[in-house]
């Protein structure tokens, strides 16, 4: 029953963000010790760069660094089925703070 609420958290969230090459959805993935970050081209289905990482905010301002060298200003954030809170929000500020627009 849980699961089957979050698989739906995740399509509702999905349905409504995507990627572009200009605009890639970063997506953020939260396990027990650490959280990582993709931004990923939906129409390409390419992901373009992976961050992970035990410090939220860290991950957060590395994934913008190299988002930022990779000619990439603004990205769509998805957040699946976390709430914005906590180590999610950490890393969505931390990739706010390293020049990345989300």
């Amino acid at each position: 029953m849980i699961l089957d609420r979050k698989i739906r958290t995740i399509n509702r969230v999905r349905a409504k963000v995507s990627g572009t090459a200009e605009r890639p959805r970063l997506a953020v993935f939260r396990s027990l010790t650490g959280i990582s970050g993709q931004l990923i081209d939906d129409q390409k289905g390419v992901t373009l760069i992976s961050v992970a990482g035990k410090d939220a905010s860290e991950a957060g301002k590395t994934m913008a660094k190299k988002a930022v060298e990779m000619k990439i200003q603004e990205a769509v954030f998805d957040r699946r089925s976390y709430r914005y809170h906590g180590r999610v929000k950490a890393f969505a500020e931390g990739a706010r703070d390293g020049g990345l627009k989300i």
